[in-house]
């Protein structure tokens, strides 16, 4: 009988479709995690169909379950461990030999399994004619046909799905590996019923073993009484490769491979190898050796110069309705502390940060459109070239690209490579990649600096400059930290598929959620934190008496007015005359407007002199008050906590030339990049001493202690100097060494004062 709930596994190759099948079952009802232990992204959605409830577990995309990387070991532990319900394996019918060396060694684990048959117009397009009936009679598991793309057959396969769940019979799935192996294969099965509370299928298991799978050799060692197996694991293999004149395991994986040929073969209409695909008229020109770089750079130049443009305006609508609100906080609250952390720190703070939601998203969106549509496996292999003059391949380019939305998942990413000293090298690289979290820095400065024309440019330079570092600093890595032969590039070109709208949109919404809760804790904390050291102590000794400076001024416009404007025309006060009082205010009204004193001097009458006199002498006591307002506001954050931390700082980063506030928002930013915008925000919210609310753009516009190349410099130093605290985390659980992560810490840290110096003074030398 069918439970209530079904715990259903899609398993499948990259590039097969599964990410869209399985958006296409759970639609928004999904989650994001990590498996326990590991930081390999689990994710997980739910459906309800049939009155059954299924959990649908997204296991990491592989080519096969050998267990040579951590995705692989993942994904068929979770099949052991976890036991769900039922195994669906995508097929990529366009490439459908290459997708059932999987699908066999799935079956191999004698788990309950249904065949989803993606991408059928893509293989019908090509040619390519599956029968699959037949494929399910000789692999005994039920098929069916999906376009995912377009939603077809979902419906059709959770149908099959629960029907298979019920009418489940296990069953061993054998392949034959000839007569010599198949009988050290069958020594093996007796001898490991001799262990209890195996959890594996005993058949898989003496194959693993005889292909010496390091993870269950580890597993089988552990028991006490698996001593005498391995002994006999060792003597068998050692006869076979004497048997066969080379290592067992590669034998066995050949005699997989001819399984799989030969169903595929079986199933498959003849058809010409020899017609170009769409795919392939498109890679002539993609992968081009002279164009594929060119492109590849056009492409990302496109995409950079978009998140600038079209993310501007939605920035602007809700920089302004931030502004709006903390107006109206204002407005009905007293002065106070609490209404200055609302105002200034949460609103100011994280409201500059989420302004910036818009370039993200269009970030993220381009991302999934380049990973979706093929072309991020094009762009590694046309950056082939350039990856191994430095030592690695063009498969380390797939996390680098990956940091262009996160650091940690760029991380994370480098499980793929098989060899350590490829993993290492792109993993101390990868932060060098300009992570999402540094786009609002970027934004913020070239919009404030630079004109719209050239800002995307700008924007491009930095992100081109990130790569252009990853690449040498490859290379200096390879050379003298993890010297050795780099191995050779070997990476499946899928074919080109459209997008699905949902896919993307769950892409974006995904990140985007992920960016709302860190601004939400996070960045919310940093940046009550930095309004605290902002704001305290408030036993400041100023420079100046403040107070009696203002009460001077105050005193001095009065005595102008009494000598200049009251005693001439014997009045006790200005009301007292109401044409003159009329014509002050005509006077500031028009000044205001910019219309005078053209209009003015058309209707001169007697009393504009003292009029002028009376305007002019209020102008100057409001900006002389404002002045000492701003010395006031200025000393006193100079002189604060975060003052003090900044003053501390600034002779490292003065050749920089950087001052005391950049490097508060310098060293608060190691929490989060973003914090660096959400800390100028809070800074010159509590600086801004304008009864108006200028935006931050503006602020930093109108300090004088930034122009453009100050700007640039302290976009190319938040592109290098160390990671956030999240990356250097998982940096630290993915080499499991403090070492390591102290390490990039330090170089980037170095690297970024070093290239930022240089690009500072040889601006200053060029005039800018």
């Amino acid at each position: 009988m069918l439970k209530e709930n079904v715990t259903v596994a899609l398993a499948g190759n990259p590039n097969c479709g599964k990410t869209s099948i399985f958006n296409n079952i759970t639609g928004a009802r999904q989650h994001v995690g990590n498996y326990p232990g590991v930081t390999v992204e689990r994710r997980e959605g739910t459906r309800r169909f049939q009155g059954k409830e299924l959990l649908m577990v997204d296991l990491p995309g592989t080519y096969s379950l050998t267990a040579h990387s951590l995705d692989e070991l993942v994904a068929r532990n979770v099949i052991i461990d976890e036991k769900p319900d039922i195994i669906v394996n995508i097929l990529d019918a366009s490439n459908l030999e290459r997708n059932l060396y999987l699908a066999v060694q799935l079956l191999e684990m004698e788990s309950p399994m249904v065949f989803a048959l993606n991408m059928m117009d893509v293989a019908e397009k090509n040619g390519e004619k599956v029968d699959d009936n037949l494929l399910s009679e000789k692999l005994g598991v039920p098929v069916v046909q999906t376009i995912a793309s377009r939603n077809e057959g979902t419906d059709i396969l959770l149908k099959t799905v629960l029907k298979a769940t019920t009418e489940y019979q296990s069953r061993p799935f054998h392949i034959n590996y000839g007569s010599e192996i198949e009988g050290k294969i069958t020594e093996l099965s007796l001898a490991l019923k001799t262990l209890t509370n195996v959890k594996y299928p005993l058949r898989w298991l003496a194959v693993k073993l005889l292909e010496n799978d390091q993870d269950v050799y580890q597993t089988i060692s552990n028991r006490s009484e698996g001593q005498l197996v391995l002994a006999l694991v060792a003597q068998n293999r050692e006869y076979l490769k004497s048997a066969f004149q080379e290592e067992i395991d590669l034998v066995i994986a050949e005699r997989r491979y001819n399984f799989v040929a030969d169903i595929y073969k079986a199933v498959t209409a003849p058809h010409s190898h020899m017609a170009q695909t769409v795919s392939d008229r498109i890679d002539s020109i993609l992968t081009h050796r002279v164009l594929g770089l060119p492109l590849f750079l056009a492409i990302m130049w496109l995409l950079f110069n978009l998140v600038f443009t079209m993310g501007d305006y939605p920035k602007d609508w809700i920089e302004s309705g931030f502004a709006a609100l903390g107006h109206l906080v204002g407005q009905y609250m007293a002065d106070s502390d609490l209404k200055s952390l609302l105002v200034d720190g949460v609103i100011g703070g994280v409201g500059s940060v989420l302004s910036f939601l818009p370039n993200i998203l269009i970030l993220f969106l381009g991302i999934a459109l380049l990973e979706d549509t093929g072309y991020m496996a094009r762009a590694a292999f046309v950056m082939d070239r350039i990856m191994r003059a430095v030592g690695l391949h063009g498969k380390s380019f797939i996390p680098l690209l990956l940091g262009f939305g996160c650091s940690v998942p760029a991380i994370m990413g480098t499980r793929t490579l098989e060899n350590p000293k490829d993993r290492m090298v792109t993993m101390l690289v990868a932060p060098l990649m300009s992570c999402s979290a540094r786009l609002p820095v970027y934004t913020l400065l070239a919009a404030a600096f630079f004109s719209e024309r050239t800002a995307g440019t700008v924007l491009f330079s930095v992100y081109f400059l990130g790569i252009v570092l990853a690449v040498l600093m490859a290379l200096i890595f390879r050379k003298f930290l993890f010297a050795g032969d780099s191995e050779a590039f070997v990476m499946e070109m899928p074919p080109y598929h459209i997008p699905t709208i949902r896919s993307m949109a769950t892409h974006m919404w995904e990140r985007g959620v992920l960016y709302l809760k860190k601004a939400g804790t996070l960045i919310l904390a940093a940046t009550i934190l930095v309004w605290f050291m902002t704001n305290y102590p408030t036993n400041i000794e100023y420079s100046k008496d403040y107070d009696q400076l203002k009460e001077a001024a105050e005193a001095a416009f009065t005595e102008q007015v009494a000598v200049q404007v009251l005693a001439p025309l014997q009045l006790g006060k200005v009301e007292d005359n109401a044409a003159l009082s009329s014509l002050i205010s005509d006077i500031k009204e028009r000044k205001v407007a910019d219309n005078w004193p053209e209009k003015l001097a058309a209707e001169d009458t007697a009393l504009y002199p003292y009029a002028f006199s009376y305007v002019d002498g209020e102008e100057e006591k409001e900006d002389h008050l404002k002045q000492l307002e701003k010395e006031q506001a200025a000393e006193k954050l100079s002189n604060g906590y975060a003052g003090q931390l900044g003053h501390l700082v600034e002779p490292v980063i003065q050749p920089l030339g950087f001052d005391w506030k950049m490097g508060v928002g310098l060293v608060s930013a190691m929490a989060a990049k973003e914090v660096l915008v959400s800390t100028l925000g809070t800074i010159y919210s509590v600086g801004d001493v304008a009864d108006d609310n200028t935006s931050l753009q503006d602020a930093l516009a109108n300090d004088p202690s930034f122009n453009p190349l100050v700007a640039y410099s302290l976009m190319v130093f938040t592109l290098i100097y160390s990671p956030c605290f999240s990356a250097l985390a998982v940096m630290r659980r993915e080499t499991n060494s403090w070492k390591w992560t102290g390490f990039t810490f330090l170089y980037s840290t170095v690297l970024a004062w070093v290239v930022t110096f240089i690009v500072y003074q040889a601006g200053l030398l060029l005039g800018y």
